[in-house]
């Protein structure tokens, strides 16, 4: 069975999917519902309310609905859908914990590198503000609090919503592209995408096109969920500016009142470095059939492949 076939070992009725669905996430909704019919005055105005809440306390409040909605969203699997938290992670009999971890590195290691070159070419426009106590509070809530948020955008996106989806509509790359365009949608109410303009959302889309493919070659979330946790671990600890979406006590900060991000350097990281790691991943990981994987039909396997209640 491949990973949206996973769907087949719980019960899959609409009902079920429409509530479990609107009750995880409300929050994106309600957030692009306020975005949309909230003027820019009152977006800027709430945006500098933020800005005057401590940094590590408004981290705190940000994530935290996160760790509720990641358990009910465990909860309604296991016992309204009747299957395990397994099988909405992976196809293998287990969670492979080296892929997180390799993922994890790879995205890091890119970021650090990146950063390191941009700062050497031109750091006129980034301080250094290492603070030991409140970037040792920032590294703590980061690393307890930041598995539940990629934990709950990963299991949501690339999990749940894709698994039945493609149960529903039968095919591989509709619940891919959907995902992903919804991925970008719920990133919509954030200040850089105000700051920057809505070509940042070519970037947030692209990466759920990117998370979405690991998922679906590599059978599993492993790979999403180390490169996911790997790219917002360093955006709270590496650097941070008066309009990112987290406002941290981190390493650095964008001292620019306005970012000055072309176009190219929010394009060519999707069309360029995405392929790379792609590539990458398949190299190590041996991903083979990348049409049938990506663009196949979802057939109901034989039931005895199958249990409603796996062990």
């Amino acid at each position: 069975m491949d990973y949206i076939q996973q769907a087949y070992k719980g019960k899959r009725e609409l009902w079920m999917f429409l509530l479990t669905a609107f009750l995880i996430s409300g929050i994106f909704i309600l957030n692009f519902i306020i975005y949309l019919f909230t003027s820019k005055e009152d977006m800027d105005a709430a945006y500098e309310m933020m800005k005057s809440i401590p940094g590590n306390l408004s981290l705190i409040v940000n994530l935290l609905p996160f760790v509720f909605l990641l358990g009910l969203l465990f909860i309604l699997v296991k016992y309204l859908h009747q299957r395990s938290i397994l099988s909405l992670t992976t196809t293998r009999k287990k969670v492979d914990f080296k892929r997180i971890l390799f993922s994890f590195t790879i995205i890091v290691a890119i970021t650090i590198v990146s950063f390191t070159i941009a700062y050497y070419s031109d750091p006129s426009q980034i301080e250094f503000q290492f603070n030991p106590i409140k970037f040792a509070i920032l590294f703590v809530i980061s690393i307890i609090l930041f598995p539940f948020q990629i934990g709950l955008e990963e299991y949501l996106f690339r999990g749940y919503l894709m698994q039945h989806i493609g149960v529903f509509v039968k095919n591989k790359w509709f619940p891919l592209i959907f995902t992903s365009v919804l991925f970008g949608i719920a990133h919509s109410a954030n200040p850089e995408v105000a700051e920057m303009g809505f070509i940042t959302m070519v970037f947030y889309i692209g990466t759920g096109l990117l998370l979405g493919i690991m998922t679906l070659m590599d059978d599993g979330l492993e790979l999403a969920l180390g490169f996911h946790f790997g790219n917002n671990l360093l955006a709270a600890l590496l650097i941070t500016s008066d309009w990112s979406a987290l406002q941290t006590d981190a390493l650095f900060r964008y001292t620019a009142e306005e970012a000055n991000t072309s176009v190219m350097e929010i394009i060519v990281p999707v069309l360029v470095f995405y392929p790379i790691i792609l590539i990458l991943f398949s190299k190590v990981y041996k991903w083979s059939d990348w049409k049938e994987k990506l663009f196949g039909k979802v057939v109901e396997p034989p039931k005895e492949n199958y249990k409603i209640i796996e062990e």
